[in-house]
């Protein structure tokens, strides 16, 4: 039976999870599928094809909730950016698969369009409102990079703890501020994190609405 792309692409995302971004190959997927490579590059020219198609099915499920009526804007963008940091989430190298790509799929374009909505319809012109949301998206992308790699690393207790106190030895040593700050540099708490960082960047954006950009 031939396979079809979404096979393809729901396999890969589970060799994701395995292997990681850098161990998935269109030959290691093709082994994984009990199929030879041609029939892979059938569908997919090349690696970035397939990672562009992995990028679109990431965010299946993001926007997709209607707005509700007389939402505030801020919480609209909020709402996106919580959806789209769990889905990333959902899948190892989940940020970096979709950092590394320029789609025009439906998926990632109504993602985009349901940042940028509430800015311009909060009365943002069409600069705050683009470089606005795209901002969210980087910070946001960024911050899961770094989530999800803490998470996976999972690492013993004893050499986490190791590894601390050569960065608070060294810090203490050298940087002041590092060494007076190490314990929120450590904070696990990444609701709490994510939550400040974004609001960080919709107070920034509130104040440029407010000066009528």
């Amino acid at each position: 039976m031939a396979i079809q792309k979404e096979q393809v692409v729901a396999k890969a995302l589970e060799l994701l999870d395995e292997v990681g971004l850098d161990g998935l190959t269109m030959r290691r997927l093709a082994d994984a599928m009990e199929i030879k490579a041609a029939s892979l590059y059938w569908h997919f020219a090349n690696k970035q094809v397939l990672l562009d198609a992995m990028a679109d099915a990431l965010v299946a499920d993001v926007a997709r909730m209607p707005a509700a009526a007389r939402q505030p804007w801020r919480e609209r963008v909020a709402q996106v950016a919580g959806e789209m940091r769990g889905a990333l989430l959902a899948r190892r190298d989940g940020a970096r698969v979709y950092a590394g790509t320029y789609v025009t799929s439906d998926n990632v374009l109504r993602v985009g369009d349901a940042l940028i909505a509430p800015l311009r319809e909060a009365g943002a012109g069409t600069r705050l409102a683009a470089w606005g949301a795209f901002s969210v998206l980087y910070f946001l992308l960024g911050f899961v990079m770094e989530e999800s790699g803490l998470a996976r690393d999972a690492m013993p207790a004893a050499e986490h703890d190791q590894r601390t106190e050569a960065f608070q030895a060294a810090a203490m040593a050298r940087f002041a501020h590092l060494a007076a700050t190490r314990e929120e540099i450590f904070n696990p708490d990444f609701e709490a994190r994510f939550r400040f960082g974004l609001d960080l960047l919709l107070d920034g954006l509130a104040a440029r609405l407010a000066a009528g950009e």
